[in-house]
């Protein structure tokens, strides 16, 4: 991996000690972004832009929960020309958060909400284009012809934000490229960059450069990627350093939404990219703010323990790959990654305990019920367990504790580093060793490499902890260390929330890069055993590298939407959650829609008022479906195809 290494100073300061990428400062009203300025926070009215009023009483919702930007969608003429009254309603009653115009294919639209709000969003995959999926051959002059005709559509509103002062935000949606980036780049992080930077040549040629840029994805390895070549590509070219807004789009609600977007954005986050954060949860707006607050403080006056800096990094954090290690029972290589839940301050360790980790024992059949979130390894310290555990789980002992244990079937010991030096029995088959950075910088850490028993717990305590962990991995690869390695992060006395946004972070940000092989969250008065477990498994699931239920890519309600999509989503949920593995799309509207969902196995969108249309991955399988039976037709299709399970 070799000749991977890559020049980091371009896609981030350090990877190993926390410094915010430098851009220039964008104005925006009068709350810049960028710069010195702190990480904005914004979200997006959920209202038709029409209702003058609900917009005006949600936008202060909005603000009064913290936001700091305001974003209203503008699909038409008649919307564009509504944000007037909206900001003269606003600014009467004293706000005057900066306003947002959301553009979709309407460039008409957007030349006229530029005279009124502060910023403008357009898409350059749907601005000038209109998606039809179709793979087309371009020479190169043909593609050029193109880029001729794009510059022609995008100049007059360049210039209107030039005259007027008025802010852009070039943000590309992974599922909204154009069949031209389509036919070219494919559906890559790539191609969603040049997407971009297509528009950006544009503004840069016309001395335009109040601007920010956005990668968003419903998937989030492949928004950090993008994000990352971003940057990268932004100064191998020698554009400004201009700001980021992070998002993960269609993140879907309660702990899934909020999980994954903290692996998105937090991973970014921990690079020191991001200056404004959008978390877009299918709840109400004002409910995303804290969300974003929660991940952006963080970073307020982060510090931590000096790590040295990475010179040589042995991983391509453009591209997933995981990290290539040996198998240890069922742990590593091939492997999902495991999850271990701790028990090792339970007073008394029951069948009934194990209920909170997936396993339910049944009394009459006297055989245990395993769901799909059943730990995979019980760390249970210095206790004993006097039941006969599920044949799928495995027992983690205090070492002093398994020399009484070992007999036991499924029974392994944990040392500490040292005490594994010194050692005289082990297990035959499986120990784990728990290590830090500065142990395992040790000389004499040498002596596990040859033992293929075992299996790595990193731990830390630096505030900067993700990054010290990944200065471990780096160790691991360069060293030749090929074991496999469970990520530990210990948390006490968190919310269940700040917890799931945390971890999530700490943890995700690894596992997005293909380091990692199980995790060990010990959470003390975090929630409760249910929440540590399933947050260990919700952050597998958002980083796809363990899949364990059906996923839901869920779009924010926002004022083009056409159902409640709240409702809407509980409802497909309550039915078709037993279908582990499959993605499904539920999406408000066409706008992203389609091509959002290119990552879903089957699509519920939005097509008209009272009207749905189903989708097979990218192809439309029902139209115009009335929305009292679209359910039951989506599962219809799903039975058809035979996916379905009875629940």
């Amino acid at each position: 991996m070799k000749d991977q290494v890559l020049n980091l100073r371009q896609y981030c300061n350090s990877l190993t000690e926390y410094s915010r990428r430098k851009t220039i400062e964008v104005k925006i009203g009068d709350l810049p972004m960028g710069g010195a300025n702190p990480i904005r926070i914004q979200s997006m009215t959920t209202i038709d832009t029409m209702d003058t009023l609900g917009s005006v009483e949600q936008t202060i919702r909005m603000v009064e929960a913290g936001c700091e930007y305001v974003r209203i969608t503008a699909p038409s003429i008649k919307e564009a020309q509504n944000l007037q009254e909206i900001k003269k309603e606003l600014r009467r009653r004293g706000y005057t958060v900066p306003l947002i115009a959301d553009i979709h294919f309407t460039p008409n639209a957007a030349e006229l909400a530029a005279r009124i709000v502060e910023k403008v969003r357009v898409n350059p995959g749907n601005y000038a284009d209109k998606k039809r999926f179709e793979q087309i051959d371009y020479s190169e002059s043909s593609y050029q012809a193109e880029l001729d005709r794009i510059r022609q559509k995008f100049t007059p509103l360049v210039n209107i934000c030039k005259e007027y002062g008025t802010a852009m935000r070039i943000g590309t949606n992974h599922g909204s490229l154009s069949d031209r980036i389509m036919s070219r780049y494919g559906d890559t992080p790539i191609g969603m960059v040049e997407s971009a930077l297509e528009f950006l040549r544009i503004c840069e040629d016309l001395n335009y450069f109040n601007i920010v840029l956005s990668m968003k994805a419903s998937n989030p390895q492949v928004m950090v990627q993008a994000y990352r070549l971003l940057v990268q590509k932004l100064d191998e070219e020698g554009f400004k350093p201009y700001p980021l807004h992070l998002g993960v789009t269609e993140a879907g609600d309660g702990e899934d939404g909020r999980i994954k977007s903290s692996v998105g954005i937090g991973t970014l986050l921990e690079d020191g990219l991001g200056d404004t954060i959008r978390v877009s949860l299918t709840e109400e707006p004002e409910a995303e703010v804290p969300v974003a607050k929660a991940l952006a403080d963080r970073y307020s006056s982060r510090k931590g323990d000096h790590i040295k800096e990475i010179i040589h990094y042995p991983i391509n954090p453009f591209q997933y790959s995981r990290r290539v290690t040996h198998e240890v029972l069922n742990i590593g290589a091939h492997q999902v990654p495991r999850v271990i839940a701790d028990f090792s301050r339970k007073e008394k360790i029951t069948p009934a305990t194990l209920f909170a980790v997936g396993y339910q024992y049944s009394v009459p059949l006297d055989k245990w019920n395993i769901s799909d979130m059943a730990c995979d390894y019980l760390f249970v310290g210095n206790k004993t367990i006097d039941f006969e555990i599920p044949g799928t789980l495995g027992l983690i002992f205090d070492y002093p504790t398994w020399l009484t244990q070992k007999e036991k079937e499924r029974a392994y010991p944990c040392f500490a580093f040292a005490d594994y030096i010194v050692a005289k029995e082990k297990s035959s088959l499986l120990n784990f060793v728990k290590i830090g950075l500065h142990e395992f910088l040790n000389d004499k850490v040498q002596q596990l490499k040859s033992d293929t028993t075992v299996v790595l717990i990193i731990q830390t305590s630096n505030e900067n902890g993700m990054a010290e962990q990944r200065r471990l991995f780096v160790e691991l690869i360069e060293q030749g260390f090929t074991m496999p390695v469970i990520v530990s992060k210990n948390y006490i006395d968190l919310d269940a929330e700040v917890l799931q946004l945390h971890s999530a972070t700490d943890i995700g940000g690894l596992l997005i890069d293909g380091l990692g092989d199980g995790i060990f969250l010990v959470a003390e008065n975090c929630g409760g055993d249910k929440v540590v477990n399933e947050t260990a498994f919700n952050i597998l699931q958002a980083t796809r590298t363990r899949i364990s239920k059906t996923e839901y890519i869920s779009c924010p309600s926002c004022g083009r939407t056409l159902f409640d999509l709240q409702e809407t989503t509980g409802m497909i949920r309550s039915r078709t959650s037993h279908l582990k593995g499959l993605k499904i799309g539920i999406m408000g509207c066409i706008v992203n829609g389609p091509g959002e969902m290119a990552d879903a196995d089957y699509g519920y969108v939005g097509s008209g008022p009272g009207r749905i249309t189903l989708y097979k991955g990218k192809e439309v399988v029902k139209k115009n479906v009335p929305s009292a039976q679209a359910v039951d037709e989506l599962i219809g299709i799903i039975r058809a195809d035979g996916n379905w399970i009875e629940n």
